[in-house]
């Protein structure tokens, strides 16, 4: 019997869940997992989470005691949280899961340095190796010089909400993990900035972003991971059959483990390697000129960081609702 679209993918390119939604991890059983605000907060929202919500928040007001006020337990429980989807998560999977640091933190290197430990804290203490964790942090300037110290520490980085090669460069400088560039988002600002109704995908813009970023990572031997992320539809996934790693959502595997017929790679080391292109150093004028002249770059990063911390704040009302349910019972 033929392989579907999935598995021939699977063969070339390591499929990453993106979903907080434990049940979808379970039935596609991915090697890691990637969540990020908006997934968490709308995991947090299902019937069948509420118990990880409910339990999160007991233990936040059992361990600051009955007299703290319920805004700091519902500070405590939401620092918590994505933690404890976390560790569900890694009772599923073989591999690693990408746990976000609070968006409003994208222009504070220090304060993202500390959440960082933070997380990474968490997770020690309840037995679960840093190996098996990735610290997600916006690909701002000031988030990168933050991945690059918790790098030095062994706390490993995916740096999300990448659009531009500028971003992806000092990334790779700094010694970054791995980073997310999100091919759908690009999309949608090409389409809305042309009026064009749609891109064939050998020609969408975010096929052909991450393209570039692959080869200029294999071209000059960095590293650091390419995780395709954000995705519209297949046709954006196929083409990019070959790349490290592609985080996919569950509507989408499912029509990957729809389809048949002969996937190709299209990103390869080798052609990678061959490539005709100049090596850019990138230091913070560099980024800020690069930043400035990309228009999509700069939109998308700031409408990214806004949309997940309107995500944050929706949770903490969640949080606060929950909170005072659970104590007049």
């Amino acid at each position: 019997m033929s392989k579907n679209v999935l598995e021939q993918l699977r063969e070339m390119t390591v499929v990453v869940a993106d979903t907080g939604d434990i049940n979808a991890i379970e039935k596609y059983m991915p090697r890691d997992a990637t969540t990020n605000p908006s997934l968490i907060t709308a995991a947090a929202q299902m019937p069948q989470y509420q118990s990880i919500v409910d339990e999160t928040l007991s233990q936040a007001r059992q361990d600051l005691g009955a007299a703290a006020a319920a805004a700091q337990v519902v500070t405590l429980a939401f620092d918590r949280l994505a933690v404890s989807f976390g560790l569900k998560i890694l009772q599923i999977i073989p591999g690693r899961v990408s746990t976000e640091v609070d968006a409003r933190l994208s222009f504070d290197t220090q304060g993202s340095i500390a959440k960082g430990r933070e997380l990474i804290a968490q997770y020690e203490a309840k037995g679960v190796s840093r190996e098996r964790i990735l610290i997600k942090i916006a690909a701002t300037w000031e988030g990168i010089q933050a991945a690059a110290v918790l790098e030095k520490e062994g706390i490993h980085c995916n740096l999300t909400l990448l659009f531009g090669l500028h971003q992806a460069i000092a990334c790779a400088e700094a010694g970054v993990t791995l980073i997310s560039p999100f091919v759908g988002r690009i999309l949608d600002w090409y389409k809305k900035d042309t009026g064009r109704a749609s891109y064939a995908p050998a020609e969408d813009p975010g096929v052909l972003s991450v393209s570039q970023i692959y080869t200029y990572y294999k071209k000059f031997g960095y590293k650091t991971e390419v995780m395709g992320a954000s995705f519209r539809n297949t046709g954006e996934i196929t083409e990019l059959a070959g790349c490290d790693l592609l985080t996919i959502a569950p509507s989408l595997l499912a029509e990957l483990t729809a389809m048949q017929g002969d996937l190709p790679r299209r990103l390869d080391v080798g052609k990678a390697a061959a490539a005709r292109i100049e090596k850019i150093s990138v230091d913070k004028p560099t980024f800020d000129r690069m930043h400035a002249a990309d228009r999509m770059a700069s939109d998308k990063l700031a409408e990214g960081i806004a949309g997940f911390t309107g995500a944050l704040e929706t949770l903490e009302k969640l949080l606060a609702t929950r909170l005072g349910a659970l104590e007049k019972q």
